[in-house]
């Protein structure tokens, strides 16, 4: 307790490290403030129908990411999330179009046009969700909830929408800036931690009704922490292949001679793979929607039951694919290989350039595979959760994206605290050893 008191002195005596924790809690305090701020138009007391809508399912899991503020029909209602849809094509793109290409290769001016299509493009998505989310509310919500005419309404939502999710953006940017640790994903870890209170209060409201006591409790709040541990484990595991550097004199200096280490995660595509598995398991389900008929009841029943084992199988089938695939995409072990060559390094036992490639290929194999199996059991977790009587909305705290999402962000935001300690000369936040986060880069966001 001691050491914990005085790591907090610590903390508070470095004005910039002080400066920067006061600016992300002040522009985090103003994102809370704006996600219970209704749409003009909209009566807050005729909410109900549409938080029923959102306390499980897709809609709840987006619900969860703003904050409540979709379920409150708030200026922030679409959160971030088109901010990442756009960060997430844009990086897609980059692997697909040459120009892309070329402004990824151009450094900081690259980086500024990059950044200026992905806002571009976050207007058009966000202007292209309002109208389906508006058509929402006007479903959810009786008719005596809007006080304004139709196309009043209709013009005024979708500009304030794309403005609220802009806005958004522009606060994650000032965090990042600013503040402490990345700002979009502070963002949305706000959000998860938001619901996270109402959620273990159901939860405990629940198990003191009769459904397992106090004890079923207790037992959900160990799970969830040895959960919490694995994945803790999971983002910070790494395989380490030992570099050899030649040993070269340069008048009276040697340089290189020395053994270092390559470090390569075991979930190298963080929460990526669960996202885009997410994406392609709504789109069979929407299509069959508007195709309608008897011969497609059985495969929307089948996938739209969050539970059920062919929607959770064929989603941890998917998650697996894409790790693979994301991080097939992101480590190039061709460029690892030429990197090492050119610095005059080498992996012992194994010749430079070709063979070198294939040796860490065939490690990135190896280490994907227990990592991708992990990551997709993880993603399942809530399923199985509900299916033993959990409440919807605490299960999804038991494994997916969010939990992911929750313990990387925090492991990242305590890395850069320890590093404005360390480089004062105070003790870390840790005893021994040092806190490993986890960054997963797409386009100019991360998570």
């Amino acid at each position: 307790m001691e050491n914990f008191i005085n790591t907090i002195k610590n903390i508070w005596k470095i004005e910039e490290l002080r400066t920067r924790i006061l600016t992300t809690l002040s522009l985090i305090l103003i994102y809370r403030l704006g996600s219970v701020v209704v749409l003009p138009g909209v009566d807050p007391s005729q909410l109900t129908n549409l938080k029923s809508q959102t306390s499980d399912g897709l809609l709840g899991l987006i619900n969860m990411f703003s904050g409540g503020a979709f379920a409150n029909a708030s200026v922030f209602a679409l959160g971030i999330m088109p901010y990442i849809s756009a960060s997430i094509v844009i990086q897609l793109l980059g692997i697909a179009i040459p120009y892309f290409q070329r402004l990824q290769k151009e450094g900081e001016s690259g980086r500024k046009k990059i950044t200026q299509i992905t806002r571009f493009l976050t207007v058009l998505i966000t202007a292209a969700q309002a109208p389906g989310y508006l058509s929402n509310l006007k479903t959810q919500l009786p008719p005596e909830a809007f006080v304004t005419s139709s196309a009043l309404f209709w013009t005024s939502s979708i500009i304030i929408l794309i403005a609220g999710t802009m806005f958004v953006m522009w606060l994650g940017e000032r965090i990042t800036d600013k503040g402490l640790g990345n700002g979009i994903s502070l963002i949305i870890m706000i959000g998860i931690i938001a619901r996270l209170p109402q959620s273990i209060a159901l939860e405990f409201g629940t198990r003191l009704d009769g459904a397992g006591g106090l004890i079923m409790f207790l037992v959900e709040i160990a799970i969830l922490l040895i959960i919490i541990t694995f994945s803790i484990l999971l983002i910070q595991g790494t395989r380490r292949i030992p570099v050899q550097y030649a040993k070269r004199i340069v008048g009276n200096k040697q340089y290189g001679g020395v053994r270092q280490y390559l470090p390569f995660k075991v979930n190298s595509a963080g929460v990526m793979p669960i996202i885009f598995a997410q994406a392609i398991m709504f789109i069979p389900i929407t299509l069959a929607g508007f195709t309608g008929g008897d011969n497609v009841s059985w495969f929307v029943s089948s996938f739209s039951d969050y539970t059920g084992f062919a929607y959770n199988m064929t989603f941890a089938i998917l998650i697996i694919l894409f790790t693979y695939f994301y991080t097939a995409i992101t480590m190039n072990p061709q460029q690892i290989a030429d990197d090492l060559k050119r610095n005059e390094g080498f992996i012992p036992g194994i010749k430079p350039g070709k063979k070198t490639a294939e040796f860490i290929d065939n490690v990135m194999s190896r280490i994907t595979l227990p990592g991708s199996i992990f990551l997709a059991i993880v993603a399942i977790l809530p399923s199985i959760a509900m299916l033993i009587g959990v409440n919807n909305q605490f299960a999804q705290f038991f494994g997916g994206t969010s939990l992911l999402i929750l313990v990387g962000v925090v492991l990242d935001t305590l890395q850069q605290i320890e590093t404005h300690l360390l480089n004062r000369h105070y003790d870390g936040l840790l005893k021994t050893g040092r806190i490993k986060g986890r960054t997963v880069n797409y386009g100019s966001t991360s998570i």
